[in-house]
């Protein structure tokens, strides 16, 4: 049963809030002079559009090793290929590259030249999602603000391997091979800018160390973490989205106040072995309990502030600011306890 209160969400933030930097340029004066130029420095097996003409495309072409990059190009698109190797050679003359995109190739960790990356000193994104890695590559150049690595078969994170990347706002770690054992108390150290870390499954059994403290964006679904540790929030006071579902969280495993954080705004739990709605704070909008174990509901118990108060205050006091809450999948019947509209008067949708 949906019960809408009213007729839309708010949406806060969107899913790429992390990214800092525009990645498109528009070429309106171009001159057609140009064109031949152009297409005289472009690869064979790659277009060159004219209209865009720091850009070089050089996907689903079936390449297996990199061509030639001309100096001009910025952004490099070379995705949906069989290449194995990433060498020094093709970069020989692109010294201001700012975004390659190598996802869906064939790239190893032994395919990767000694050094080849930390060279390109001007690069901003590099997506290496869907090869064959084995570790996290390394020396990475030290002004990236992205890099993603997702599907992988990455085990291993070298020690330093983000230690110089001061910029970089985004890491992508998502369904690899982590364990417990790959995250030291120092592997993120360095990571100062860091907004989003995206640990999803993967083959944790504990919460990561040390978690750089400007994240805003943590996601580690589809683990086993079964306990969060007493205060652990307190070490990245700005995470504002949480997302621990398809895990083994119990209500033994969660201490009093391990939610009731003023950061959280979006707090995913679903799939996972809860019993009752865990105390969370006022500020939390969007809560997540879907797929549980949770039998019922009780709104005295769960509203962050006591309700007689909140009477009091009416609209301009501390009311809770919960928007969204889901619990089906449950064990819970309805109808929706009126205490819990009561408490939360700023919901726009239960689903139960």
């Amino acid at each position: 049963m949906i019960l809408k209160v009213c007729t839309s969400l708010l949406l806060l933030f969107s899913v790429n809030s992390a990214w800092t930097r525009t990645v498109r340029q528009v070429y309106d004066d171009l001159d057609p002079g140009h064109w031949s130029h152009y297409t005289s420095e472009c690869p064979q097996e790659c277009f060159c559009p004219p209209s865009f003409p720091n850009a070089l495309y050089c996907d689903n072409k079936g390449l297996k090793e990199i061509p030639p990059i001309p100096a001009r190009i910025w952004y490099l698109y070379l995705q949906n290929n069989q290449i194995e190797k990433i060498s020094e050679k093709p970069f020989a003359n692109a010294t201001h590259l700012r975004w390659i995109n190598l996802n869906k190739n064939k790239i190893t960790n032994s395919g990767i030249e000694s050094g080849v990356l930390s060279k390109l000193k001007r690069l901003l994104y590099l997506f290496l999602e869907d090869n064959e890695l084995d570790e996290v590559p390394a020396p990475l150049p030290v002004g990236l603000e992205q890099l993603r690595l997702a599907r992988n078969k990455i085990s291993k994170i070298p020690e330093g391997a983000f230690s110089h990347l001061e910029n970089l706002t985004m890491l992508d770690l998502h369904q690899n091979s982590l364990l417990d054992s790959a995250l030291q108390s120092d592997t993120f150290q360095g990571l100062n800018n860091l907004m989003q870390l995206n640990i999803a499954k993967n083959s944790l059994k504990k919460m990561p160390l040390s978690i750089p403290a400007n994240t805003l964006q943590l996601f580690l679904d589809n683990n086993s973490i079964e306990v969060i540790p007493e205060n652990y929030f307190s070490a990245i006071p700005k995470v504002t989205f949480l997302r621990l579902n398809y895990n083994k969280l119990s209500d033994d495993g969660i201490p009093p106040n391990g939610f009731n954080v003023s950061s959280i705004l979006d707090l995913q739990l679903s799939h996972n072995q809860l019993t009752k709605i865990p105390p969370i704070n006022a500020h939390l909008e969007h809560l997540h309990l879907d797929h549980n174990k949770i039998k019922s509901v009780n709104g005295t118990q769960i509203c962050p502030v006591s309700i007689a108060l909140e009477e009091d205050y009416g609209y301009y006091g501390n009311i809770p600011r919960l928007r969204y809450l889901r619990l089906d999948g449950n064990e819970i019947q309805p109808p929706i306890p009126l205490d819990i509209m009561i408490c939360f008067r700023l919901l726009q949708a239960v689903v139960i």
